[in-house]
């Protein structure tokens, strides 16, 4: 639970200092030192995506898991989801801080930095990604609450759920599944957390949401590959 403990501080301690010195902040500040954490994600990525023993798991799994994303429209139905949430909560009120909170807890929530660290972080207590998303939620929550107000700061309460009860199911999962299976998980995660890093810095825009499934496509073709021996 460090990394979600570490995560859900500094959304907190980010919000609490966009209050107070926020509109201070200069905005190509922000914007170079987001840029330098989307680097860092690329590293984290690519280190995690290099451990794979089999590659061709992890291509499979992108390529069966961006079907079945692309089927669903993950993306979308997260969209159209936030959207009803907002709605129905801040219907008839003034609304900000409501909005404020939903909006900001959508953000932190939803992709596979949230998922995938949380992964780790149960299975392997690896806290790397979830460290660097820390990171990226304190500086955003600077950002969101200096002009969104103190809603921000307690998006911090479903952070510290969400993440927590993933983490303490993966934890569960590490005596289930074999280490192999595990590694090619954490290896499709990583090309994942890289799609990331490439849409931070506005390379390209990746569909993570829709690849999400490929984490778990991972699971059955690793059993398989092992079973045969490929």
């Amino acid at each position: 639970m460090l990394g979600t403990l570490v995560n859900t501080l500094a959304i907190i301690i980010g919000g609490t200092l966009g209050l107070w010195f926020g509109h201070a902040v200069p905005e190509k500040m922000k914007e170079t030192v987001l840029q330098g954490l989307g680097l860092a994600v690329l590293l984290i990525g690519g280190s995690m995506a290099l451990k794979t023993n089999n590659v061709l798991v992890v291509i499979g799994a992108l390529v069966i898991g961006g079907m079945i994303g692309e089927f669903v429209d993950i993306e979308q139905k997260l969209k159209n989801f936030g959207h009803w949430v907002e709605n129905k909560i801040a219907r008839g009120e003034d609304g900000r801080f409501t909005k404020a909170f939903v909006s900001t807890s959508l953000i932190y929530c939803v992709g596979a930095m949230a998922i995938m660290g949380s992964i780790e972080s149960g299975v392997n207590g690896d806290h790397r990604i979830l460290m660097v998303k820390s990171l990226l939620d304190g500086i955003s929550s600077i950002v969101f609450a200096s002009s969104l107000g103190i809603g921000v700061l307690a998006s911090a309460i479903p952070v510290f759920l969400y993440q927590g009860a993933i983490t303490l199911a993966a934890g569960l999962l590490q005596t289930i599944l074999s280490s192999s299976i595990i590694t090619e998980m954490s290896a499709t995660g990583g090309l994942l957390i890289v799609g990331i890093g490439l849409t931070m810095l506005e390379i390209k825009e990746i569909k993570v949401g829709n690849l999400l499934p490929a984490i778990f496509v991972a699971i059955p073709l690793s059993a398989l590959v092992t079973r045969l021996n490929i």
